[in-house]
């Protein structure tokens, strides 16, 4: 026959053991009624140092690790001493990893995102995910971090205040022919990377179709051998004929000059005479009045030159 005392430490246990079971109703209550959230996570573009304390706490908290290529991130896990189940997300599964992704994140998983290198979603099937996981109602968030085209644009030494991004140009000939000749007329800074064997024929059809413009290519950037080589397109061509160049690259290409867009267009008025310049604005519909000012704008003269060429004429 048991003491009191025997009792009442039965029933404190009993007691507990009741709390616990509540408690753990209500986590698992809380964990299938709120959803998880999907964390975009920043890795190093070379230098292991350029990771940031929250992505490395983060990365260590989340329920899983979704990487572009696992086999490459697992170093970068071992070296942080994370060890958070991962699985693979990449280009040729991004459609429907997304999906069971998102599932687990519905049912109140956390997942992070990183790809090789540098911020996920930017020139990587990161973009189909936080669309897909943002339709879907789950909750994005983006930890910055190390991304190779800021870096290059910071050490370019061009204008920073307006840049494009252009990520590597199409491997489709006709869509990489309409990329250059949308790039003829952009007057912000262009970044592109390529891969060290294709980047002389990159510069090649760069320079053919934009003819010289002051660039700066990066190399190895944040790791030791990082270059940085500020030149033209046509010196780059002349030395990397010459020197194979090793590791991923980034160009940071001068825009197109302002003026010069405004000379090549008054050149190309100039081919057509003032009277034909006018009748093309009036064949749109245009009155001879505005057709007569439109005119004088494009090819920089007064209102009086354009009325006097059109007296002439009569």
């Amino acid at each position: 026959m048991g003491t009191v005392q025997d009792k009442v430490t039965e029933t404190t246990k009993e007691d507990k053991q009741k709390k616990n079971g509540e408690s753990s109703a209500r986590k698992s209550f809380s964990t299938e009624t709120q959803p998880g959230k999907l964390y975009l996570c920043a890795t190093p573009i070379g230098n292991l140092e350029d990771i940031t304390m929250r992505v490395i706490r983060t990365l260590k908290e989340v329920d899983l690790i979704a990487a572009e290529d696992t086999r490459g991130s697992i170093k970068l896990l071992n070296h942080f001493d994370i060890h958070t189940p991962m699985t693979s997300y990449h280009e040729y599964n991004r459609i429907e990893k997304a999906h069971a992704l998102i599932a687990k994140m519905r049912a109140g998983s956390n997942v992070a995102l990183i790809t090789d290198a540098g911020t996920p979603a930017i020139s990587d099937p990161g973009e189909d995910l936080v669309r897909l996981s943002m339709e879907a109602g789950i909750e994005v968030t983006s930890l910055p971090g190390a991304c190779a085209c800021v870096t290059a644009l910071t050490l370019s030494g061009l204008p920073t205040r307006r840049f494009c991004f252009e990520a590597f140009l199409p491997s489709d000939k006709k869509e990489r022919r309409q990329i250059l000749e949308e790039l003829k007329t952009e007057t912000r800074t262009t970044i592109l990377y390529e891969a060290p064997h294709r980047l002389v024929r990159t510069l090649e059809e760069l320079y053919e179709a934009l003819g010289d413009r002051r660039a700066t290519i990066c190399r190895e950037l944040t790791k030791k051998h990082e270059t940085v080589f500020a030149t033209t397109l046509a010196q780059a061509l002349t030395w990397y004929r010459k020197n194979a160049p090793r590791g991923e690259c980034v160009i940071v290409m001068e825009g197109c000059s302002r003026r010069e867009l405004e000379r090549e267009e008054q050149r190309q008025w100039e081919e057509m005479s003032i009277q034909e310049h006018v009748a093309l604005y009036e064949a749109q519909g245009m009155e001879r009045k505005e057709a007569m000012k439109q005119t004088a704008k494009d090819r920089g003269i007064s209102k009086r030159e354009v009325y006097a060429a059109l007296l002439q004429k009569d």
